[in-house]
Formats: C-alpha cells, sequence, structure tokens
C-alpha cells in the first residue's frame, strides 16, 4: 500500500507581488466564480528548491541548466590540471550524445569567440552524478562510458533530493526521466481578490529646483493582498525508489517539509517585504490517495468587519477536513497541525497539535516506518 503524505497550508499575506505573469501584474485565476490571488506551483518549488540549501548539503541537491557538457568539463578539468578545456569538452561531449542527449554547438557571428556546446533544453542533474561522470571521463576516458545504457546509468542513479522531489522529463529519451515523489498544487486565495495599483515616485537627487521641479519618474506597479490556501502531496514509496535509500528519503521528506513552510517565492519583494509564515499547515498520512481540502474554499471566505478572515478560512478547512472522512470514510493514519494561538479554537479535527520541530520529526518518523515495510506492505 502506498504512502502518501498531504500538506496543507493557510498563509496570510500583505500586498505582494511575489508570482507575476507576463503583464507585470499578480497571477490570478476564477474559482466559485471569483477572481482570486494565485501563485503558480513552478514559483512555489523553485523557492522551495532554492530553500534546501539549508537543510541539505549542496552535494544531495542539483542543478538544472543547458550548459551540461560545460558543467562537466569544468569539474574534469578540477580533478586533472593536465587536462585542456578543448580536450574536457570533447569528451563529456561525447559523453551526454552516447546517453542519448542532443547535444549541439551554438552558432556565433564571425568576431565572436566558440561557445561550449549545449543540450537543447534544460537538464537536471544531480552534483554527484557530475562529479561521477567526470570522474569516470578523467580516469578512463570515452572507453569508459561502455554502452548507451551504461553511460546512462551514471546520470540515472543516486539522484539528487530535488530531481526525486520534483522528477525530470529528457525528451530525447524516456529512459532518463524520473517520475515526481511530489505533487504541488498553484496556491489560491481564499476569497476574492483584484488587483490595486501602487502609485509610485523617484526623484532626481541632482536635480536644480531652477530648472525642473517635480519627480524625475513616475510609475506603477500592481499588488494584491490575500490568504492563500496551499496543498503538496508526496509519495513516500516514490521518494525512497528515487534515492534509493529510507535515511536519505527520511532527510528529503523533512526537508520538503520544513521549506514548505517556510518558503515563498521572491517576486519584488524589495518593494513589500511581504515575508510571513503560515498562520495553520496541517499534515495527513494517507495510505489509499491523495486528498486536496481547496474545495473547502469554492465558497469565497467572506467576513464582515472587525471579523478575522483567517479564523474563518481555518475553520471552513477544519469542516472540509471532517467531512471528507464522514463522507468518503478517508480516515487519515496520522495527522498533525501547527497554527497560531489566535486559531487554536478552530482546528478541531484537523489532528493533534505540534510545533514545527515535531512536526518535522514526525514526518520523517513515517517516511522510516513507512519504508520498513516489505513491498507487498507497501503496495
Amino acid at each position: 500500500m502506498t504512502t502518501f503524505i498531504d500538506f496543507h497550508a493557510l498563509h496570510t499575506l500583505a500586498p505582494n507581488n511575489i508570482n507575476r505573469g507576463e503583464d507585470g501584474a499578480p497571477k490570478t485565476a476564477f474559482f466559485g466564480g471569483v477572481q482570486r490571488q494565485r501563485i503558480s506551483s513552478q514559483a512555489l518549488k523553485a523557492a522551495q528548491r532554492k530553500g534546501f540549501a539549508s537543510y541539505l548539503d549542496r552535494s544531495r541537491l542539483g542543478v538544472r541548466t543547458k550548459r551540461v557538457v560545460e558543467l562537466v568539463a569544468r569539474r574534469m578539468c578540477e580533478l586533472d590540471g593536465s587536462l585542456d578545456e578543448a580536450t574536457a569538452l570533447n569528451r563529456a561531449e561525447k559523453a551526454f550524445t552516447k546517453a542519448g542527449l542532443k547535444i549541439s554547438t551554438p552558432k556565433v557571428k564571425k568576431d565572436e569567440d566558440p561557445k561550449a556546446p549545449m543540450a537543447g533544453y534544460l537538464i537536471f542533474l544531480g552534483h554527484h552524478q557530475v562529479d561521477r561522470l567526470a570522474e569516470v571521463l578523467v580516469e578512463k576516458g570515452e572507453a569508459g562510458l561502455g554502452t548507451k545504457k551504461e553511460a546512462q546509468e551514471l546520470l540515472d542513479t543516486e539522484h539528487a533530493v530535488d530531481v526525486a522531489l520534483f522528477g525530470r522529463m529528457v525528451a530525447d529519451d524516456a529512459a532518463l526521466n524520473v517520475d515526481a515523489a511530489v505533487q504541488v498544487a498553484h496556491a489560491l486565495g481564499v476569497h476574492a481578490a483584484v488587483p490595486d495599483f501602487d502609485y509610485y515616485t523617484a526623484i532626481d537627487d541632482l536635480n536644480r529646483q531652477d530648472e525642473q521641479t517635480g519627480a524625475g519618474m513616475i510609475g506603477t506597479v500592481e499588488m494584491m493582498s490575500s490568504t492563500v490556501y496551499r496543498y503538496a502531496t508526496l509519495n513516500v514509496d516514490q521518494l525512497v525508489a528515487n534515492l534509493g535509500s529510507v535515511e536519505a528519503a527520511a532527510q528529503a521528506a523533512e526537508a520538503f517539509a520544513a521549506t514548505f513552510i517556510e518558503s515563498l517565492p521572491s517576486g519584488k519583494q524589495n518593494t513589500f517585504a511581504a515575508h510571513s509564515l503560515p498562520e495553520l499547515v496541517a499534515v495527513a498520512v494517507r495510505d489509499r490517495r491523495p486528498v486536496s481540502y481547496v474545495t473547502a474554499f469554492e465558497k469565497p471566505v467572506e467576513v464582515d468587519e472587525g471579523h478575522d478572515r483567517r479564523a474563518e478560512a481555518a475553520a471552513a478547512l477544519a469542516r472540509e477536513a471532517s467531512g471528507v472522512q464522514e463522507t468518503y470514510g478517508m480516515v487519515p493514519r496520522e495527522e498533525w497541525v501547527m497554527a497560531v494561538p489566535a486559531l487554536r479554537a478552530q482546528i478541531e479535527g484537523l489532528g493533534e497539535v505540534r510545533s514545527q520541530p515535531e512536526l518535522l520529526a514526525a514526518v520523517r518518523d513515517v517516511v522510516t516506518a513507512s519504508a520498513a515495510g516489505t513491498p507487498e506492505d507497501r503496495r
């Protein structure tokens, strides 16, 4: 039986523009017939990847780049100071080509220096995989790569934590794909919201008042303020399979939980500094399937003046969780909740109250315990 860990959060953001579209406006979506603020799944995952550096050693993380040939060649030159750059680039290019990736050399103008070969799309590799490929090419040259399958194994074992969590797709060869262990929803406002505009001016410090008065620049920036619902689910069995180690999976799950709580996209933060933390985080461990509680907010949360929207949203979330259990019989194996004191009265039914350190430890223990059973037990 597969183990899933569902993460739910309510997060109130002051005026912000942490995730904007091509027009510069905060991203939005219609849900329940009204417009809401939206924070894209991609932006949330990118913020978490950056946050992993606070919890995991760099060697256990990955890098996403088109410059994979240059990356491996640079590492080869670090390992062997006698190796010239051109030779290293040539070996690295042949290695990726042998593994089934399409590598090409960018065209340059006559007066430009030649550029290193590049992949046609972003490739997600772990630093450990880069190091291992570089070591093989330095010690054994191209002969050390063996067959195409053997070359692919250098890029498809001992995955970085972020590759194991968020997956990898390689257009040229599906054999190098990695199924993601995590699914992350777009964060969605629990109430209707419309963008507002910040009209601002900038003063020219060297203006001469006898020549010009007024602003040196005038502009506007769009912003929104919302309480958003965030959701993600972690497939424990897939994570263990991707990493090949229960201990590594437990550490990865703990880091994911921590960054789910603490990370936010960085858009326009110099302007708005919307660095709040979630007021509520609920975690549910399930066996049958993941369950999002987003439908708790299909009807927008509306409050009268003087009432606490956060409290109303927390109460709606708790009602939805209870409704799922009552209607479908989907009772979580375990569930915990952390919330600011002002919301403690609204969170009954969401699980045992924990602090953040206690919640992170519980997530880690679930992975260790779930993976301890036999494969038959976990089916």
